[in-house]
């Protein structure tokens, strides 16, 4: 017997079902997996290394009207151990040069909070170890919300695709309790920057995204790192062992506190709507 002939038409509806396939394939989230596309266009991209050569470049002649000498020692502290390193070497220069130290002090936190590198919880604790609690925490609180500053307009300018790309459930999260306290905003932006909620650099890159005003973040920074840097900046350093002695439980339990104390009146607000 003769084997019955293919179809080579082949069955028209699973052929509609291909086409529709192939175009939800073609459709911006169909093309690749999320963590394989580039979350940035061409021009995008462009943009954020123009701001990070603009920044590079501002940071380097800085650094440029340091002594030559102090170049070897200049490490960014990676550990408790390279922290007491650079306090030795860097205590007589800071001494020295007060205001030169305090410059390059200040551009290098900036750069860092702006453009998320690793290591400003280092920075803050070398601020407390060489200038003492009270100036330590006032350089800190300064610099955090520069920095974090300079990081919410960069975020405006290019940060959607980034952070949709890197945290899409968080964000959802975090516009739907944006949109539930809206009358207030301040003191719910207060208890994130208290507490360890959510991670800082969230907070500074998701904030214009889903239309936080500037004036409300750059107070709630202000205010709210406050206790954060009394924490790091106050602590001596010879007592610490590691970065995570930071946060115990008591140091959280406190900030939650602190935090809680600051979303009072929301609570309150809200008991007398209820009543």
């Amino acid at each position: 017997m003769m084997a019955a002939p293919r179809n080579l038409m082949g069955d028209p509806g699973r052929l509609l079902r291909d086409e529709e396939n192939a175009e939800e394939d073609d459709s911006p989230s169909g093309k690749k997996p999320k963590f394989e596309r580039f979350p940035l266009n061409r021009w995008e991209f462009a943009a954020a290394i123009g701001v990070f050569f603009v920044f590079a470049t501002g940071l380097f002649c800085i650094y440029l009207t340091m002594p030559a000498a102090e170049y070897g020692k200049i490490k960014l502290p990676r550990t408790v151990s390279d922290l007491r390193m650079l306090k030795e070497n860097l205590g007589t220069y800071a001494k020295d040069h007060p205001a030169q130290f305090i410059l390059g002090y200040c551009s290098t936190y900036i750069f860092m909070q702006t453009f998320m590198i690793p290591g400003t919880i280092f920075m803050s604790l070398l601020a407390g170890a060489l200038f003492g609690v009270i100036q330590g925490i006032i350089l800190v609180v300064f610099n955090a919300t520069a920095g974090a500053s300079s990081c919410f307009f960069l975020s405006k300018l290019i940060g959607r695709p980034i952070v949709t790309w890197m945290w899409p459930e968080k964000l959802r999260f975090f516009q739907a309790e944006i949109a539930k306290r809206r009358d207030k905003l301040l003191n719910y932006m207060l208890f994130l920057r208290i507490t360890p909620t959510l991670p800082n650099l969230f907070i500074n890159l998701a904030s214009p995204i889903v239309d936080i005003p500037f004036h409300v973040f750059f107070l709630a920074t202000l205010i709210g790192l406050v206790p954060a840097s009394y924490i790091t900046a106050g602590l001596a350093l010879g007592d610490l062992r590691s970065v995570k002695d930071l946060y115990d439980f008591k140091t959280l339990s406190v900030l939650f506190l602190i935090g809680f104390v600051s979303i009072c009146p929301t609570l309150l607000k809200r008991k007398r709507i209820y009543e």
